[in-house]
C-alpha cells in the first residue's frame, strides 16, 4: 500500500492507503500535482451533497473494477485474530495460514479469504466468522493486514434425537448423540451416541477428534465403538466387536485410517451352513485402510455433469497374533454425468469394482473372512452411493450372489420330516456393478419448482467366489453367467437431508436362491 500525494497541510485531510497498483513505480511529487490537486479540491467544495456522493459512488465503482480485472499485486504482512475467548490462536492460524501465504495479488487474497472462512466454519466450534482486509503499514507498500474476527458457541454442549427407518432391511433404529465442542480450546470435538436397530444393528461409541494446530499439518480423530450386528435372517450369523479407529490422515483427497478390533461371530440358531460355522468365534482385526477420492459432480443428490473418482484400499492382519485376520481388500468407484440440454436431462454412468483375498503362505487356498466380503443388494441409489460394489436395484438386503443351504432340523414328532432351512447368503470375493440412470424433468411447474423429478434406470452386478482353490473352476463364461440385472422408471423427491426415491423395478434376470422382486419399491439416499 502507499499513500496519496501530500499536498498542503492546512487544505487536505490526512493521507488515505489505497490500493498500490504498480508498487514499483516511484510518486513524484511537483508544483502542477499540488496544484492539480487544490483545483480537484475547489471543484469538490462547490458540488452538491447528492453530487458529491455520485462522484464518490463512481470513483469507487472504478476502483472496485480496476481490482476484479487487473493484477493488483500484493502480499498479507500480518493475521490479526480478535473475539477468540478459548480458542487457541494457533488452532485458527494452522487453519489460515497456508491459504494466505500463497496469495500474491489481491484476486488471490480475496478468494484465500474465502477458503479461510469456509475452513474455520468447518471446525464447528465458531456461531459466525467474519474476515476483512485491511491496509499494511505505510512503510510497507503492497501489504495487507488479515482481520480476522470470530465469535465462539455460547452453549458448547448439543444434542440429537431421532428415529430412522430402513425400508430395505425393513428395520427401524433409535439413534441418539451428544457433543461437547472445544472443552481444552484446541477445537477439540468429543462426541457420544447410541443407535439401537429392531433386528439388526445396535452400537455404542465415544471419540475425540482435533483438527490441524502448531506442529500437527493433519487433523486427528479417535473412536471407541461397541457394534452388534444381526444377520441371523440372511446368513445366520450375529456379529459383535469391540474395537478402536484412529484417523491419522485427513488432507484433500486423502484419507488414511487404522482399526482395531475384537470380533465374535456366533450361532444362536444352530442352523448355519458350513461356511459359517467354520467362521463361528473370535477374530483380531487390525487393518490400515486408505482412501482416495475425487468428486467433481455439480451435485451429489442430482449430478447432471462432472465425475466422480473413489479408490479404498484396506490392509489387514498387521498385528502379531495367530488369530489376526489377514487379507487385502480394494474397491474401486467411478461416476460420470451427462448433461443432455433438455428438462435438465443427464445420464449418469457408474462402474463399481472390489475384490478381497487373503495373504501370506497359501492364500488362494484359504477362505475369505466372511464380514469383509462382499454383498449384495437392497435399495440404496447407485447414483449417489460411493460405498463399492454394493447396490443393485430390485434386490432385497444380501439377496443376491453365492448362497449354501442351512443345516436342516428335524421335527421330533415326525421323524424323518424336515423343513426346508433356507440358504445362507455367504458373499463373493470378486465384485462388479454397473448402471446407468436417465434423469429428467417433469413437465409441471409445481414438480420442477419442488426439484421432484423422473428417471429410468437399469443396473446389473456379479459377486463371485475365487478364494479356496475356487480360481481354478472360474472362467469367463461362468463370469458372464454370474450377472443379475434389472430395470424400472420412478419418481425422485429431493429434502434438505436424503434423497427418495419411489421406484418401479423389473427383474430381467436372478438366479435360483437370489431374492429379487418385481414391483413398487422405497429407496432412500444421503450425500454423507
Amino acid at each position: 500500500m502507499v499513500d496519496q500525494p501530500e499536498s498542503d497541510p492546512k487544505s487536505t485531510p490526512p493521507p488515505v492507503p489505497i490500493p498500490d497498483l504498480e508498487p514499483d513505480e516511484e510518486i513524484e511529487e511537483d508544483e502542477d500535482d499540488e496544484d492539480f490537486d487544490e483545483e480537484e479540491e475547489e471543484e469538490l467544495e462547490t458540488l452538491t451533497p447528492e453530487a458529491r456522493m455520485r462522484m464518490e459512488r463512481t470513483n469507487m465503482d472504478s476502483l472496485f473494477k480496476r481490482l476484479s480485472t487487473e493484477r493488483v499485486p500484493v502480499r498479507v504482512h500480518d493475521v490479526i485474530i480478535k473475539g477468540n475467548t478459548k480458542t487457541k490462536d494457533s488452532v485458527i492460524e494452522a487453519e489460515v495460514e497456508a491459504v494466505f501465504r500463497d496469495a500474491t495479488s489481491f484476486q488471490k487474497l480475496l478468494r484465500a479469504a474465502g477458503v479461510a472462512n469456509a475452513r474455520l466454519r468447518g471446525l464447528d466450534i465458531f456461531e459466525s466468522v467474519n474476515i476483512t482486509l485491511d491496509a499494511g503499514p505505510p512503510e510497507l507498500p503492497g501489504t495487507a493486514n488479515v482481520v480476522i474476527e470470530v465469535s465462539e458457541v455460547k452453549n458448547p454442549l448439543t444434542g440429537d434425537f431421532g428415529v430412522y427407518s430402513k425400508p430395505e432391511a425393513r428395520s427401524w433404529s433409535l439413534e441418539g448423540s451428544l457433543k461437547l465442542k472445544n472443552l481444552f480450546g484446541y477445537g477439540d470435538l468429543w462426541d457420544g451416541s447410541v443407535s439401537y436397530g429392531w433386528g439388526q444393528t445396535s452400537e455404542v461409541s465415544t471419540g475425540v477428534s482435533l483438527p490441524r494446530f502448531k506442529g500437527i499439518s493433519t487433523p486427528l480423530s479417535a473412536r471407541i465403538s461397541l457394534l452388534s450386528q444381526d444377520w441371523l435372517k440372511f446368513s445366520s450369523y450375529k456379529e459383535q466387536a469391540l474395537g478402536l479407529s484412529l484417523g491419522l490422515l485427513s488432507s484433500g483427497n486423502h484419507d488414511l485410517s487404522y482399526n482395531l478390533s475384537w470380533r465374535m461371530l456366533k450361532d444362536p440358531s444352530q442352523m448355519s451352513s458350513h461356511t459359517v460355522r467354520r467362521q463361528l468365534g473370535h477374530s483380531l482385526l487390525s487393518a490400515l485402510k486408505y482412501t482416495f477420492k475425487i468428486d467433481r459432480r455439480d451435485s451429489p443428490m442430482r449430478p447432471t455433469r462432472g465425475h466422480a473418482f473413489v479408490s479404498t484400499t484396506q490392509i489387514g492382519g498387521l498385528f502379531p497374533d495367530i488369530r489376526s485376520l489377514r487379507f487385502i481388500r480394494q474397491e474401486v468407484d467411478l461416476r460420470y454425468a451427462i448433461p443432455l440440454g433438455f428438462y435438465r436431462a443427464a445420464l449418469n454412468l457408474g462402474l463399481s469394482g472390489g475384490v478381497i483375498l487373503p495373504w501370506g503362505n497359501g492364500f488362494m487356498n484359504t477362505s475369505s473372512y466372511l464380514p469383509e466380503r462382499f454383498f449384495m443388494g437392497g435399495n440404496s441409489s447407485p447414483v449417489c452411493s460411493l460405498r463399492g460394489p454394493t447396490s443393485v436395484l430390485g434386490f432385497k438386503a444380501r439377496g443376491m450372489g453365492p448362497a449354501e443351504p442351512r443345516r436342516s432340523v428335524k421335527d421330533n414328532a415326525n421323524e424323518g420330516n424336515a423343513d426346508y432351512p433356507g440358504v445362507d447368503h455367504i458373499g463373493g470375493d470378486l465384485a462388479l456393478t454397473a448402471f446407468a440412470d436417465l434423469s429428467f424433468d417433469l413437465p409441471l411447474k409445481v414438480f420442477r419448482d419442488a426439484g421432484i423429478h423422473g428417471h429410468v434406470f437399469a443396473c446389473t452386478g456379479s459377486l463371485n467366489k475365487i478364494t479356496e482353490k475356487a480360481y481354478k473352476e472360474f472362467s469367463v463364461q461362468k463370469f458372464r453367467d454370474s450377472f443379475r440385472s434389472s430395470a424400472g422408471v420412478g419418481i425422485i423427491v429431493p429434502t434438505k437431508l436424503f434423497r427418495m426415491e419411489v421406484n418401479y423395478c423389473y427383474i430381467l434376470k436372478q438366479q435360483e436362491h437370489d431374492q429379487g422382486k418385481t414391483g413398487v419399491q422405497f429407496s432412500f439416499a444421503s450425500p454423507l
